[in-house]
């Protein structure tokens, strides 16, 4: 996996949506989310954190590792087929 790369949401896996999930699963706010985001150098701010939830804009591979890590999740609950 190339850690600079964009990860492009589609209609059957919806990324962000399961980002969302699994963070309100674990009682983590939006805010704490992209602090931690931070901590892991990780610039992104709250409101580009919304975006990457909401689909509006693509996650990066350092993102996406970061968020696992931090959701202490796995990349198969992360890319989840949508219902």
């Amino acid at each position: 996996m190339f850690l600079g790369q964009r990860i492009r949401q589609d209609e059957k896996i919806n990324i962000g949506a399961n980002i969302r999930r699994i963070r309100k699963e674990r009682n983590i706010g939006q805010k704490e989310m992209a602090e931690q985001l931070q901590l892991r150098k990780i610039p992104i701010s709250r409101e580009t954190y919304v975006k990457l939830e909401r689909g509006i804009r693509n996650i990066g591979a350092s993102e996406l590792k970061a968020i696992k890590e931090i959701l202490e999740t796995t990349y198969e609950d992360l890319l989840k087929e949508t219902d």
